[in-house]
């Protein structure tokens, strides 16, 4: 939707509103809606909820408050009302819709503002590595099906970046083993284990993760 869209969606006309990309709880739309009220300007301000991160990193989000009639037409832009009738414009850049779609922007107390997100980070594009081949649908299949399910039990995922056609597989680590301590470990005697067993053309699993930019790890 494009900002005048957007300025159309919030003249009482229903119909004009679309889908929203994310879902924000009624606390989370009430903090908002506090926050923006301290602004100058807050009749014309909506929340740019971008994201921030590289691929193959864990998301971080840059949430600000901007003026949604200037924002680009390739920016989507949806009206989130809540049940006291009042509301918030959202504005979420292009690029990042498809990895916003279905997330949730709730807020606690103890948390503050917080995005549960189902999508997964895009894996890094590294010069040199093939991920489009028959070896690599194999190796995403068992990654989908077997080793990121046995991850989720610590809140943890892989994702499959590429592999040298030398037998050794790349991926980077995220969720709750993004930043543990105990990830290398996890990565070299169960990934690895996993994969090597199963698919005779992978020997070994290297970590591409930049562990030094996770937080909250399901392990401390």
């Amino acid at each position: 939707m494009s900002p005048l869209e957007a300025l159309a969606s919030g003249s009482g006309d229903g119909q004009a509103v679309s889908r929203p990309i994310i879902t924000i709880t009624e606390t989370a739309l009430a903090k908002l809606i506090e926050l923006r009220a301290d602004e100058s300007d807050a009749d014309q301000l909506g929340l740019r909820l971008a994201i921030a991160s590289q691929p193959g990193e864990d998301f971080r989000y840059d949430l600000s408050f901007d003026e949604y009639l200037k924002a680009a037409f390739t920016d989507e832009v949806r009206t989130h009302e809540g049940a006291d009738g009042q509301s918030i414009k959202i504005i979420v850049p292009d690029r990042d819709v498809e990895l916003l779609q279905d997330a949730t922007l709730d807020f606690t107390d103890s948390q503050g503002l917080v995005i549960r997100n189902p999508n997964r980070p895009q894996a890094p594009d590294v010069e040199g590595l093939t991920n489009d081949d028959e070896l690599s649908a194999q190796i995403e299949a068992l990654v989908s099906s077997e080793v990121n399910p046995a991850l989720a039990a610590h809140g943890g995922f892989v994702t499959y970046v590429g592999h040298d056609g030398e037998g050794t597989v790349y991926m980077t680590m995220g969720g709750g083993c993004h930043g543990c301590s105990m990830s290398k470990m996890t990565m070299l005697e169960g990934v690895q284990t996993m994969l090597s067993e199963q698919i005779e053309d992978v020997q070994r699993v290297k970590d591409l993760t930049d562990h030094s930019t996770g937080e909250n790890p399901f392990y401390s």
